[in-house]
This record gives structure tokens, C-alpha cells and sequence, in this order.
């Protein structure tokens, strides 16, 4: 490694020497003190890894040089420390490597060069679903359900154990990922021999999965990226990226009385959204730091993807330290981090020196009011005040021509009730569905909540607002509340940390008086694995067509993610969920009707059973222990007799099983090799399908559950497998064909080449057939078609899911044409080799007058380097319009992985030519 700068130097702690990169010596040079702390974690990145070919001094000093009023246009090469997986991203991650393998040893390279280069830790989070609810059992029935349904994809992570180095995998019933990761696995500061010498570094992650950005809250710099990009990071492989610009956010005061962490991020994201944060960085600073325990702060990182920053970082300061400690780090990892933050000039406290950035916003936490957001969007925050009438504006349009499964539509209103068809227990009643369910009977209608989910990350990590559940589960308690039996409550911490600490309290078993049991660690209905709705709810919701709601702690709420049936989704503080089970109804406001009657017959309101800030924080003081956390995570890595039961198969290369439906070696790397082809025009695409704006990877990749009589489901029939064994998308993430069959396939996806269609389908434009979107695109593969997808504004927003670009491609799709793109997504598609292109401000499908049924030429691309093309749409009349297009192509990096035909495809050329050499 080159030291143009001599920055080199060595810093004592705890007896040891550790060399560093010094940000001391290079601001010797240059005004360092400026620079925000994410820039000067950027900074020693480039510092450590300069290399003159990947790193040059030119790099560091235009990152120390930085302009904070610049438009990117730099690009530098970043190497994160380390990579953070979790399974549903996990697994096609581990398939691509060893499918590498196979590929390597075809090219007549050495297969065991595919293997991690830096620490590769995943945490299997994403698997258990909640199929029970409701009683003790739960958990356990749960979690042997999951086992049962994953065997295939966890005897591979076995595989992937102990054939890869440098790889670790945390085993199901443990936590989510990024709360492990908060809690466990980041060091904040890195410790590692690099060459015979001991070297001190900051802790900086890829994560495959976008919330990766929780930890930016301890002072790790990271985000979330697609999993092609985190296995080309795990093979040594820089990221380019241009040099960001940094919003600051200045917090003062301190959240006030009834205001919990919850309702300062969704305050947070709605702020940052409006200011357009999209690529950029966005970093807390200020006196409010002060009043913000590290579970908050994590909680605003958390939420980055939602208000679209890059990151959402915080500085290391004593609170740092403070939780460090908590959470079980030794006094000697303490000591580095303290040590190395001082050095850096990374350290925080009311003497730092003011930072310059792009623009500034301020927020008074004093300011904060009891929020949520939702129906659809996690952005659109909605005071708890206004919640009632934010539902019913947003009733309308859910119901516009609806008629209940009965046929007649006059009898959905009707005094006496009409008997729904299949189902004599279910009549409708005042717009309402009757259900005799368990032995109670009662009527659900629009806006009654069925589902009711302290859930997800985001909120199960900090134990403020998950003391604050559990007291006002006690309080409603005893009163004689508990939840509306209509209503599937569950509760899924994110660690084993929050059960023993709500034990510890006593408020587990009250959270259990009022419906919410235990059923799982892990991520459930946050993202989809809610499992189905009791039978007789689920009839009624058909019977009436009726639009019910979810109230769940999470972070994503976007429209057929949370559950099928469910059309409005609200995102909640925990406390606010257990309130809103309580009520069982969006159509009430809880700051001055009701919860519901208590069992003196008197009315119980929400500030009857809310509980004070101080006494959330006398519990919080008494509740959680360091010691909590050295038992949890003593042996994490080694699972229980369930994990340990399942056998895996042994050796370097992958023992494929032809007969497998879960995983399969991807075709990826079929017919390839060392040469390099050229980058061709596309000629005579045909549009697979025309959208909107915000269009998310949740519509585009396949998710939640899988449908009989969809493209997946048929094939998964073909292969022998019953519709009560598909498992979800997710699970079968290691499987293309199962993949490809549902990207696009989203319930709620509207393809506007077609009127008024929602789901996957699509018109094949040279028969005018209409048909599912895959069976379409099959079609045009024979005929030797390709195709393109057009799309609005925020193509792509949503969760890092690297499906999204692979199902595309697989589909046949050779560029999508947007307003604009989401950063992550469309990494993604460059990765993959699928050419992103962006029309030019103010011009977009509509402007242009494209339907979807012309044919398209795309031309100019100069072999990938041309930063302009043309695009020629010819109507079916022979008409024709031209316009130009951005091709999307940021950096020489990512035209490189473009000619490639992507960026494992381009490592593996790398990684085989050496091996030649």
C-alpha cells in the first residue's frame, strides 16, 4: 500500500500498538476539521487502502478538500470492513458464490479463490412466519413450522459454515439482524493483522438488507446495498461511489411529555423527505444528542431507507461508551474505541468543532407530538390526533365499486343483513360482516384492525418503547382490557435480550393478558411474514370486500406488503399497538374516545393506561443489564439442537440437488468466457410493462406468499409440491426459477397498459393477449424478442432487494427507462447488467405519448461509454418519435461491470486472470 501523505502512525492502548492511518498527520496538510464525521470516516477509508490503481492521492485529496455545496461528480473507491447478511439476501448471496465456484473451476481457475476476504457474518431473521399467535405455545410451534419449512436453505448455510472461510452464520430464534448486529456484532472499531502488523480501523458494513443503517446510530458508518454488491465486497472487490454530499441535522431540547423515539423518526423522516435526501448523507449533530439514549438514535438510523439518505449517522461520544458497556463489549474494545476516536478527531462531545454541510435542518424534540404514518407510505406521518379522519379520507378510495361476495350490492347496507355464499356464520350487517369465531361473535368492517404487530427492528430494539408496551399492557390489563378478538396480535422482539428484560419486569406476562404472546425472533410482519389470518376473518374480509387495517411496529408499510388482505397499514410506536389491538378500529380517535369499556363497566381512555416518561425511564434504569447481553451472545454463532441436527454436505464445490425447489445453481455464468463482448445497441424491444411513479422492489421482487394459480406456484405444483408446502418468496430466494416466475407479480402492481388491471399481468403486445407478466415475457424469449420496462418517478424504492434486478434480467429485460431511480435499485441493475437509462427532466411516458405498445430501439451506446442515448419508439401505426435518455452508468466502475454483463461476471474475470497470470 502507497502512504503519499505520510499519514502513517501508531496509537498505544490497553499495552498493544496498533498502526493507523492518521487523519492527524494528513490535517496537517489540509483543514480537516470541517469535515463532517462521516466524510472523515470516508477519508481514512481512502487514507488505508491507497493503492495508486483502485485508491489514488487524487481521491484522498478530493475527499479532504471536500466541498460541501458541490454537486457529485467524483467518484472514489470504498472498501467496507465487513459484510452483514441476513438469510432471505443471505442465501442467494452464498448460491452466486458457489455457483462462482463452479463457474471458476470451469474457466480452469481455483475455486476455493470465491471465498470471503472480510468478515461475512449472517443472521438467519427472515424465515419464521406467524402461523400461531395467540397462547404460550407459539414461539415453539413457530419456530419447529420454520425449521420444518427451511430445511433445504439451512442445511446449504451449513455448507456455506464450513466451506467458506471467514463466514459465520447466526442461527434462527436469535434476533434480527440489525439489532444483533447493535448489540453484538459491530466493534465500532475495527482490530485486524494486515501483513504481520496489528492495524486499527473504523467498523464500516455493507449490509444486504437496507436497515443495515440501524447501526449508524453507534457511529458505524454503513448502508445497505444490493446482495451482488455485498458479494463483490466480500471478494475485495472497492464499491465506487461518488463522494456524497452531507445533510446536517442539528437535535435540541428533549422529546417531551407522551413523545416516545417512534414519533421522533417519523417526525425525522417526513422532515428529511420533504428535503429530498436521495444519495446523500445525512448526519445528527447538536445539543439534543445529549437527551438521545443509543437506542434512539439507531431507532432515526434505522429509518434511513425511509427518508431515502444513504445513511443517517451519529457521532461516537460518551453515550457510545455508555452503551458499549451495556451491551456486554469488553472494557478493552471500550478502551480502542475511546482511544482511536480521540485520535481520529472522531470523538463527540460539547467542545467539537462545528462541521460544514451541504444544508442544515433543525428540529426542537420538544416539538414532537404522539405520531404515525401510513396508510401506505412510511413518509407520510400523521399525528395520533388525526389518524380517525386520515383513515377515512383514505377509505374512499378503496372502495369505489365494490360488491360483496354475495352478489347483490344494495345488501351490503342492508338493516337485516344478507347471508354471504360458503359461509352461513358470516351476514352482513350495516356495511359490517358478522363472524362467530372461537365462541364469540362480532361483526368486522372497514377499518377494524386485524392485525396488531410489535414487529421489526426498527421499534423492538429500543427498550424505552418496548417498556412503555409492556405498562401499558398492564394498565389496560387491569382494567379488564385485552385485545379485540378480530384482531392477530403478535410480539417478536429483535433479540433475546428484550424477552429477559420484559421478564425481568413482570410486563411479558401482562403483554400476554392482552393478547400479545411470543411467536418468534425474528423479522414477521414487517416484511410480509404475518401468515394467514384466521379462516373466518379472512371469509369476511372476502365476503365483504372490506378494507381492514394493520398497526404494526415497523418500518415499511407500502401498499400488499404486510399482508394480502390488508389495504391500510399504519406504522406505530409499540405501546400505540397494543392501544390500537385494545380498540380493534382505525376509525377512532384515541385522544378522546375510548379504548373500550373495562370490566367495571366504565370507559377506559388511552391516558388512563399510557404510562409517564419517568416511569418508563425508573424501569428502563432497573430493567436491562449488561449481563443480559453476555448470556445471549456467549455462544451465538452456535445455535441450538435443532440448528445443529441438520446435516449439510462437505467439500469446496456445492453438491447440487437437481431435485431441489429451494436452491439452485443460477445461470448466471452459463456459456461464459474471458472474452469480453461488446456493449450492443438494443434493437426491436418490445415494453414489458408500463408504470407509474413510486414504483418499489416490493412490486417488482417476488414476496410474501405464493399463490397456487400464479406462474411460481403452477411450476412449484409441477415439481410435485403442495400449495401448503410453497413457503414464501423469500424463502425461496435461492431458486431462479421459482424467482423469476414472481418477479413483477405483485398483487398491487398496476401496468398501465392495461386499464384498471392490478397484479402481474401484462398485454403481449403482437397478439393483444392479455397474461401474466412472466408468461409474456417467455413468449417474447422464444421469438429471440427483448425488452425494456418503463416506469415513473422513485423507480426501485424499498428494500436493497437484489431479486428485483435479477428477476428482471432473467425475464429478458435488457434497460428500464424511469424518471428517476432509486440509488440502491439501481446499482442493482447495472450489477446484473440490465441498463438503467433516465429521460431527460420534465419528459416521461405520458409527455412523450408512449403506451407500451410501440417498439423500441435504443441507440448510441458507444460499447457502455456513452453518457447519452437515443431512444426510438415506433407505434404499431409505423409512426415514430425519438428522445434522448441519460444512461445511468455513474462511474468507469460501474461501465466496467456493465460491459462484463455484470459484477460477479467481472470479478470472477478478475479473480480467474490472476490466476492465469
Amino acid at each position: 500500500m502507497k502512504d503519499t501523505f505520510s499519514a502513517r502512525d501508531t496509537l498505544e492502548v490497553n499495552g498493544k500498538q496498533y498502526a493507523f492511518a492518521s487523519l492527524a498527520k494528513l490535517g496537517q496538510r489540509f483543514d480537516l476539521k470541517r469535515l463532517p464525521y462521516s466524510m472523515k470516516i470516508l477519508l481514512e477509508n481512502l487514507l488505508r487502502h491507497e493503492d495508486g490503481v483502485d485508491v489514488t492521492s487524487k481521491e484522498i485529496e478530493a475527499v479532504a478538500t471536500w466541498d460541501a455545496k458541490k454537486e457529485p461528480d467524483t467518484e472514489i473507491s470504498f472498501m467496507p470492513a465487513r459484510v452483514l447478511l441476513q438469510d432471505f439476501t443471505g442465501v442467494p448471496c452464498v448460491v452466486d458464490l458457489a455457483a462462482m465456484r463452479d463457474a471458476m473451476k470451469a474457466l480452469g481457475g481455483d475455486p476455493t479463490l470465491i471465498n470471503p476476504l472480510s468478515p461475512a457474518e449472517l443472521v438467519i431473521d427472515h424465515s419464521v412466519q406467524v402461523d400461531v399467535f395467540g397462547s404460550e405455545d407459539a414461539l415453539e410451534k413457530n419456530v419447529a413450522i420454520e425449521f420444518e419449512r427451511n430445511q433445504a436453505r439451512y442445511s446449504f448455510l451449513r455448507w456455506g459454515q464450513k466451506a467458506l472461510t471467514d463466514f459465520k452464520v447466526v442461527p434462527p430464534r436469535t434476533g434480527i439482524v440489525h439489532q444483533v448486529n447493535l448489540e453484538h456484532l459491530a466493534r465500532v472499531v475495527m482490530a485486524n493483522e494486515v501483513d504481520g502488523q496489528q492495524w486499527a480501523y473504523p467498523d464500516t458494513v455493507f449490509g444486504t438488507d437496507s436497515h443495515t443503517t440501524m447501526v449508524n446510530g453507534l457511529g458505524v458508518l454503513g448502508w445497505g446495498v444490493g446482495g451482488i454488491e455485498a458479494e463483490a465486497a466480500m471478494l475485495g472487490q472497492p464499491s465506487s461511489m461518488l463522494i456524497p454530499q452531507v445533510v446536517g441535522f442539528k437535535l435540541s431540547g428533549k422529546l417531551p411529555e407522551g413523545a416516545t423515539a417512534t414519533d421522533l423518526v417519523l417526525t425525522v423522516t417526513q422532515m428529511l423527505r420533504k428535503q429530498g435526501v436521495v444519495g446523500k448523507f445525512v448526519e445528527f449533530f447538536g445539543p439534543g444528542l445529549q437527551h438521545l439514549a443509543l437506542a434512539d438514535r439507531a431507532t432515526i438510523g434505522n429509518m434511513a431507507p425511509e427518508y431515502g439518505a444513504t445513511c443517517g449517522i451519529f457521532p461516537v461520544d460518551a453515550e457510545s461508551l455508555r452503551y458499549l458497556r451495556l451491551s456486554g463489549r469488553s472494557d478493552e474494545q471500550v478502551a480502542l474505541v475511546e482511544a482511536y476516536a480521540k485520535a481520529q478527531g472522531l470523538w463527540h462531545d460539547e467542545n467539537s468543532p462545528h462541521a460544514e454541510f451541504t444544508t442544515t435542518l433543525e428540529l426542537d424534540l420538544a416539538d414532537v407530538k404522539p405520531s404515525m404514518a401510513g396508510p401506505k407510505r412510511p413518509q407520510d406521518r400523521v399525528l395520533l390526533t388525526d389518524v380517525k379522519q386520515n383513515y377515512n379520507d383514505n377509505l374512499g378510495a378503496t372502495t369505489v365499486n365494490r360488491v360483496p361476495k354475495n352478489g347483490a350490492a344494495e345488501a351490503f347496507a342492508s338493516e337485516g343483513g344478507a347471508t354471504a355464499i360458503g359461509n352461513p356464520n358470516n351476514t352482513i350487517t350495516d356495511g359490517r360482516v358478522r363472524v362467530e369465531m372461537n365462541g364469540d361473535s362480532f361483526k368486522v368492517g372497514d377499518g377494524s384492525v386485524v392485525i396488531a404487530a410489535i414487529t421489526s427492528c426498527t421499534n423492538t430494539s429500543n427498550p424505552a418503547v418496548m417498556l412503555a408496551a409492556g405498562l401499558v399492557a398492564k394498565k389496560a390489563a387491569a382494567r379488564g382490557l385485552k385485545a379485540k378478538p378480530w384482531v392477530k396480535t403478535s410480539l417478536a422482539p429483535g433479540s433475546k435480550v428484550v424477552t429477559d428484560y420484559l421478564e425481568k419486569t413482570g410486563l411479558l406476562t401482562e403483554l400476554e393478558k392482552t393478547g400479545f404472546y411470543l411467536v418468534g425472533y425474528g423479522c414477521t410482519t414487517c416484511i410480509g411474514n404475518s401468515g394467514p389470518l384466521p379462516q373466518e376473518i379472512s371469509q369476511a374480509i372476502s365476503t365483504g370486500d372490506l378494507t381492514v387495517g394493520a398497526v404494526i411496529s415497523g418500518n415499511r408499510n407500502f401498499e400488499g406488503r404486510v399482508h394480502a388482505e390488508v389495504k391500510m397499514n399504519y406504522l406505530a410506536s409499540p405501546p400505540l399497538v397494543v392501544a390500537y389491538a385494545l380498540a380493534g378500529s382505525l376509525d377512532i380517535d384515541l385522544t378522546t374516545q375510548p379504548l373500550g369499556q373495562g370490566s367495571d363497566g366504565k370507559d377506559v381512555f388511552l391516558k388512563d393506561v399510557w404510562p409517564s416518561n419517568q416511569e418508563i425511564s425508573d424501569l428502563l434504569a432497573s430493567a436491562v443489564t449488561s449481563d443480559m447481553f453476555k448470556k445471549n451472545y456467549a455462544d451465538v454463532f452456535k445455535g441450538d439442537e435443532r440448528w445443529n441436527a441438520i446435516a449439510s454436505p462437505d467439500g469446496a464445490l456445492y453438491a447440487w440437488d437437481e431435485a431441489s425447489t429451494y436452491i439452485k445453481n443460477p445461470p448466471y455464468f452459463d456459456g461464459m468466457t474471458m472474452e469480453l463482448a461488446k456493449v450492443e445497441d438494443i434493437h426491436g424491444a418490445r415494453c414489458l410493462g408500463l408504470f407509474g411513479d413510486s414504483i418499489t422492489t416490493d412490486h417488482i421482487s417476488p414476496a410474501g406468499s405464493i399463490k397456487k394459480d400464479s406462474p411460481a406456484g403452477r411450476f412449484l405444483i409441477s415439481r410435485g409440491v403442495q400449495p401448503i408446502d410453497f413457503n414464501s418468496y423469500g424463502s425461496r430466494r435461492g431458486n431462479d426459477d421459482v424467482m423469476v416466475r414472481g418477479t413483477f407479480a405483485n398483487i398491487r402492481i398496476k401496468n398501465q397498459m392495461l386499464d384498471g388491471v392490478e397484479g402481474g399481468f401484462t398485454r403481449h403486445v403482437p397478439s393483444g393477449e392479455q397474461m401474466a407478466i412472466y408468461d409474456a415475457a417467455m413468449k417474447y424469449k422464444e421469438a429471440g424478442t427483448p425488452l425494456v420496462v418503463i416506469a415513473g418517478k422513485e423507480y426501485g424504492t424499498g428494500s436493497s432487494r437484489d431479486w428485483a434486478a435479477k428477476g428482471t434480467l432473467l425475464l429478458g429485460v435488457k434497460a428500464v427507462i424511469t424518471e428517476s431511480f432509486e440509488r440502491i435499485h439501481r446499482s442493482n441493475l447495472v450489477g446484473m447488467g440490465v441498463l438503467p437509462l433516465q429521460f431527460k427532466n420534465g419528459e416521461n411516458a405520458r409527455t412523450l405519448g408512449l403506451t407500451g405498445n410501440e417498439t423500441f430501439d435504443v441507440s448510441g451506446l458507444d460499447d457502455g461509454r456513452s453518457k447519452e442515448a437515443t431512444v426510438t419508439a415506433t407505434a404499431p401505426d409505423g409512426s415514430s418519435k425519438q428522445f434522448t435518455v441519460h444512461v445511468m452508468l455513474l462511474t468507469p466502475k460501474e461501465r466496467d461491470f456493465f460491459r462484463h454483463g455484470g459484477i460477479l461476471q467481472y470479478v470472477l474475470r478478475q479473480l480467474a486472470g490472476k490466476k492465469a497470470a
